[in-house]
């Protein structure tokens, strides 16, 4: 594999790792809402990682579901993504930032969606084979 892939797709996790230590700094501190955003951006940024591993042109889009889908045409093994509750991060993650959004996010959403970012983010690394960042 080229290392230029290979530094991009690695510059694509170190921020999505970023989100996710920002998801859990945010949990602590009470701020349940954009905990919730910071997860789905971790999850968003380790899907696109997976496309940018295997060379694949992705689109700036915010839906997680549409972005495994996608990376289930490379590799039928990522539809187990879909077991998880993604729902808990798209659309909703998105929503949470606006002030028009009428979802009062809890505590428990906020664990939940650190909890799917993180077995996102183990399903993803174990797949391409990344031990260390």
């Amino acid at each position: 594999m080229r290392k230029e892939i290979l530094e991009r797709t690695n510059r694509w996790i170190k921020k999505a790792e970023k989100d996710l230590l920002s998801a859990k700094k945010l949990l602590e501190a009470g701020i349940y809402d954009y905990s919730l955003f910071h997860s789905e951006q971790a999850v968003e940024k380790y899907l696109k990682a997976v496309l940018t591993y295997y060379n694949i042109p992705f689109q700036r889009t915010h839906n997680v579901l549409k972005l495994v889908r996608v990376c289930s045409a490379i590799d039928k093994d990522y539809l187990k993504l879909k077991e998880l509750n993604l729902s808990i991060l798209f659309p909703l993650g998105i929503e949470v930032r606006y002030p028009e959004a009428e979802t009062e996010i809890t505590e428990q959403d906020a664990r939940e969606a650190i909890d799917v970012a993180e077995k996102v983010r183990n399903f993803i690394l174990r797949k391409l084979n990344i031990k260390n960042l």
